[in-house]
Formats: structure tokens, C-alpha cells, sequence
């Protein structure tokens, strides 16, 4: 089985900030496949089906983004597997509107969902899905920028972006995830060197 969680966190006011995409993921994967995330256990809301027959758990996590390992280590243990079978979405500030990275494992990169995750899993071998936030524009805190609504035209943006990361959600299900970071990763994402920063 698969467990696949989505970052965020709850409440209406934070539903279309930037930090909530992983969640917008897995709402759409969640109408993709007909699968209802709507279970409250292991400190998230979860749906068990399958996506292209092979079984899935999706997750939204309630415990707000800074906390997210808590409900990711329930997620692995009530589900007995191993962390390398997890996918974590998440937005990533180091990349552009649009790009999307995939990697097996890293650093959280400053992303406080990531770290969280890392910490309480003792391990960064997972596979976390990112999705580019860039601002266009200089911005003092970035963190008020995750959490600030987005504008319309951003939203279409991002909705394309959300329809491309739940495809290679789906080719890592399917075809593993070599063939996802070979037809998704972009050239304009940052080298395996680089490091990535996020709020």
C-alpha cells in the first residue's frame, strides 16, 4: 500500500493559500479515483481505494503543517508500512509557479511540513512531491505570503499545477517513481546540490 498525504492545514480561512496545495492534490486524486477522504484517524482525515488497482491510503492531516510528522508517523505505523512507501506533497518556494520536483529523499530544505515529517519519521527516505510557489515579486515574509489567499489568476495556475502533480502522482503509483521524475521534473527545478528553501 501506498499512503499518500497531502500538506496543509485545516480550517476554511487557509483553504486556498499557497500552503495548502498538497491538500488540493488529494482532493483531486480523491475524485480522480472515487475515494472519500472523509476518515478521522491517525490525526487526519483519510481514504482508503485504489488508483489504477493498486491500494492507496490518501490523507489530509489536521494537525497543521508545523506538526504534520505526528500524523504521518500515526499514518505509517497504523497502516504497517515502511516510510520509502509514503508520498508527501507539498508547496516548494524555491520553485517557480508550475514546476513540480519529485524526489526519493533530501533535506526538508526549510520547509517546516518537511522537517516535521523527517523528525519524527528519523529518516528523509520518502518520497515528497513539490510544487513550485516562487512569488514573481520580492516579498519580505515568506511566510505570510504561504499563507496569504491567492488571487484568481494564481488559482488557475495552480489548478493546472494540481491536475500535473496528480498525474505524477498517479505515474508513481503505476510506473514507479523513476518514470514520474523522468516525465515531470523540470529543467528550471534546482540540482540535486542546490538547496531548496520553503516556509
Amino acid at each position: 500500500m501506498r499512503i499518500i498525504v497531502g500538506l496543509g492545514n485545516p480550517g476554511r480561512e487557509y483553504t486556498w493559500t499557497p500552503h495548502n496545495l498538497g491538500f488540493h492534490v488529494i482532493d483531486l486524486l480523491a475524485e480522480r479515483f472515487g475515494i472519500h477522504v472523509t476518515r478521522p484517524e491517525a490525526q487526519s482525515y483519510v481514504g482508503l481505494g485504489r488508483i489504477d488497482g493498486h491500494d492507496v491510503a490518501l490523507a489530509k492531516p489536521q494537525t497543521f503543517m508545523n506538526a504534520s510528522g505526528h500524523a504521518v508517523s500515526d499514518l505509517i505505523e497504523r497502516y504497517e508500512v515502511d516510510p520509502s512507501q509514503a508520498i508527501i506533497i507539498s508547496d516548494e518556494v524555491a520553485l517557480p509557479w508550475g514546476a513540480i520536483r519529485i524526489r526519493e529523499r533530501g533535506s526538508a530544505g526549510g520547509h517546516n511540513g518537511l522537517k516535521s515529517v523527517i523528525g519524527a519519521l528519523g529518516t528523509d527516505h520518502f518520497l515528497r512531491v513539490r510544487l513550485g510557489i516562487r512569488p514573481e515579486f520580492p516579498v519580505r515574509d515568506l511566510a505570510a505570503y504561504d499563507l496569504a489567499p491567492m488571487g484568481k489568476d494564481v488559482r488557475e495556475a495552480a489548478a493546472k499545477m494540481i491536475d500535473t502533480a496528480a498525474d505524477a502522482i498517479e505515474t508513481i503509483v503505476t510506473e514507479g517513481a523513476s518514470r514520474a521524475m523522468s516525465r515531470f521534473n523540470r529543467r528550471d527545478t534546482p540540482s540535486e546540490g542546490e538547496e531548496e528553501t520553503s516556509c
